[in-house]
């Protein structure tokens, strides 16, 4: 079966209604404020994305009171996020916790994702936020056979604004999928500063803290190779927006920047490296839309798409970011410019849930690709 790349009525509708929000609350200004101040999450932003617009619940099955969606109409919402790298925790909460619970089953993970979808709560899923698919993220926690945690998780995104923690520990029987609420005793978390001011990290720590068991050996580490997986592949959908927004605010100031008399835009030697950007940027798009069929379908090839999307479209979008940034001058180069925010969240994008190379080692191996030799 073919991949249909193509962007299809309700998905555009979907981007319609999320870009229209936020080109209206979601503005660079408030975004660069927000970077300086102490709460660099907009939850009201979050809360009319989440329950409003209801993108909390595309990924959740409409029998769990979600919107019944696929990671076609996520991959449509990453986009626009990127592209206006809206400070919402929608990876962390609406990709990697939300998709880790269907394939976790039983009422407790039920009951937790309808929450989710209905904008009740926000999750993080506790798993540093550089692990790939494949990662063995059940090490940095212990549990005992009532459920207690010990441990420490380094790196996870957005748990700074989550209600309730998924986390991956290793049980007396093996690695388990736990559910704790973020302030519950026993459970720490600090803010290092990342890179990227629009998407906080935290280091979570549990000293004794008590869990309920999710899942157990039988499809906790499934769960979590299904979101981490889906993360991978839906992440580089937000790559896609956020070299897009690169590539066109580039167009634009280059048709407006005059020098000896003439748009900049208008040397050729300009105009190349920007065909040379658009060429790669479609390139990309075609890579992330693929994964997102693929994942929606659940196709066999899905973890081969999501590697080639992953590979590709990283470096793309942090080309982009560099190229805007250099061809704006030297306006381009300052705090009140937000071409620094998109440097910055590709850059962190580039290292989040797999490196590009650990995606290419990891498309060798699913092709059968063999080593070089010596």
């Amino acid at each position: 079966m073919s991949a249909d790349l193509l962007y299809s009525d309700v998905e555009d509708d979907l981007r319609a209604a999320v870009r229209a929000l936020l080109l209206d609350r979601c503005d660079p200004a408030e975004v660069l404020a927000r970077c300086e101040g102490a709460a660099p999450y907009d939850t009201a932003l979050w809360r009319t994305l989440a329950r409003e617009v209801g993108v909390a619940g595309l990924l959740v099955p409409e029998k769990l009171g979600g919107q019944g969606g696929s990671a076609r109409e996520a991959a449509v919402v990453l986009e626009e996020l990127g592209t206006f790298v809206a400070p919402v925790p929608f990876l962390g909460s609406t990709v990697l916790a939300t998709a880790a619970l269907p394939v976790a089953g039983g009422a407790a993970s039920e009951a937790l994702v309808a929450r989710l979808a209905e904008g009740e709560q926000t999750a993080a899923l506790a798993v540093p936020l550089s692990s790939a698919p494949g990662a063995d993220v059940f090490r940095g926690v212990r549990a005992d056979a009532d459920g207690v945690l010990v441990g420490r998780v380094t790196s996870v995104a957005d748990a700074t604004a989550a209600d309730v923690l998924v986390v991956p520990a290793t049980g007396p029987d093996g690695p388990g999928l736990y559910e704790i609420r973020t302030d519950a005793p026993g459970t720490a978390r600090s803010a290092p500063v990342p890179l990227d001011l629009t998407r906080p990290i935290a280091d979570v720590s549990f000293d004794g803290a008590a869990a309920r068991r999710l899942a157990g050996p039988g499809t906790a580490a499934a769960a979590v190779e299904r979101a981490l997986l889906t993360g991978a592949g839906l992440l580089a959908s937000e790559q896609v927006g956020l070299a897009q927004w690169c590539l066109d605010e580039t167009v634009a100031y280059l048709k407006e920047r005059r020098q000896f008399g003439r748009p900049v835009g208008s040397f050729q030697a300009l105009g190349h490296r920007l065909a040379d950007l658009w060429l790669e940027v479609v390139q990309a798009r075609a890579a992330a839309r693929n994964a997102a069929d693929a994942l929606a379908g659940d196709r066999a090839d899905a973890p081969v798409a999501v590697a080639v999307a992953q590979a590709y479209c990283a470096p793309v979008a942090v080309r982009a970011a560099e190229e805007c940034v250099q061809l704006h001058g030297g306006i381009g180069m300052t705090w009140e410019h937000p071409a620094h925010l998109r440097l910055k969240r590709a850059k962190a994008d580039e290292i989040a849930l797999g490196t590009p190379g650990r995606h290419r080692a990891a498309l060798a191996a699913l092709v059968d690709l063999p080593a070089a030799a010596g």
